[in-house]
């Protein structure tokens, strides 16, 4: 909208003049790209002092996530997360830059979450999965520390948790924070599974609880098995740290963006399409 107002502006009102504007400034067949789904792109990362920013950026193909443009505007918008965070989703400067962007690659895009941690005295960290260059790939985690320990001691146990949680995938950071109604409905499926053995009341009570537990030590990030060394929970390998290094650690958040997680992507039949176009 804002757009459109402008374009008549820069043409005193007149309509015509005014598509034509657009058009010159490849908005108009921005606008008509902004219904394709976009599930490809890039997750990037900006590590700064005690903070950090994560983005998911959007886009058609895996080939246009390598445009320089895309990259750059990518790496432009993790560097604003790392001072904004989730705001910069709904700027309306952001969005003008993505319709120029669209504009300008010729494929639908989106500047699609941001998120900034900071703690106030220690370090977060990230990492990015099988990166396609420095900070930017598929799969991005952050993760926060609390602690006097030196920053660099703590970045580098922040990245193994962050490589643990890139391939763990938990759910929540400790059990208070697991969402309860996931918990009530796993609770009622193990409730019924134990029913179906025909064992006392007492017993399938302790079979529930002993498989609540085993989903905690699934899903929630204190609990897992520490991958990074296969020994030990990652609770116990913050505590190993926090001894080595006189001083306690408490990991406060976690995020992890993996990409194009929860968009429904188009299934097309490429043949189809051939024979449509060549049909006119």
């Amino acid at each position: 909208m804002m757009d459109c107002k402008k374009a008549l502006t820069e043409t005193n009102g007149d309509i015509e003049a005014a598509v034509d504007w657009l058009r010159k400034k490849g908005l108009a067949s921005a606008a008509k790209k902004a219904g394709r789904v976009a599930a490809e792109g890039l997750v990037a990362i900006a590590i700064g002092d005690k903070s950090a920013g994560m983005v998911e950026v959007n886009i058609e193909t895996d080939f246009a996530a390598k445009n320089e443009k895309f990259v750059a505007f990518t790496r432009e918008m993790a560097d604003a997360a790392l001072k904004d965070g989730q705001a910069i989703v709904e700027s309306d400067a952001n969005k003008t830059k993505v319709t120029e962007l669209v504009a300008g690659i010729g494929e639908n895009a989106n500047l699609r979450r941001a998120v900034k941690l900071s703690v106030p005295q220690g370090a977060v960290a990230g990492y990015i999965h099988a990166a396609s260059a420095p900070n930017l790939g598929r799969i991005g985690v952050l993760v926060a520390l609390e602690s006097a320990a030196p920053a660099d001691k703590l970045a580098e146990l922040g990245k193994q948790i962050a490589m643990h949680i890139a391939a763990a995938k938990p759910e929540a950071l400790s059990r208070d924070q697991v969402d309860s109604s996931a918990l009530e409905r796993e609770r009622a499926v193990l409730t019924e599974q134990a029913k179906a053995s025909g064992k006392p009341d007492a017993v399938i009570e302790k079979m529930v609880e002993g498989r609540i537990k085993k989903f905690y030590e699934e899903t929630v990030l204190l609990e897992q098995q520490y991958v990074i060394t296969g020994e030990g929970t990652v609770q116990e390998a913050i505590d190993a740290k926090a001894k080595e290094l006189g001083a306690p650690i408490k990991l406060t958040a976690f995020t992890r963006f993996a990409l194009g997680e929860g968009i429904e992507k188009e299934e097309t039949d490429f043949a189809a399409e051939v024979q449509k176009a060549m049909a006119g």
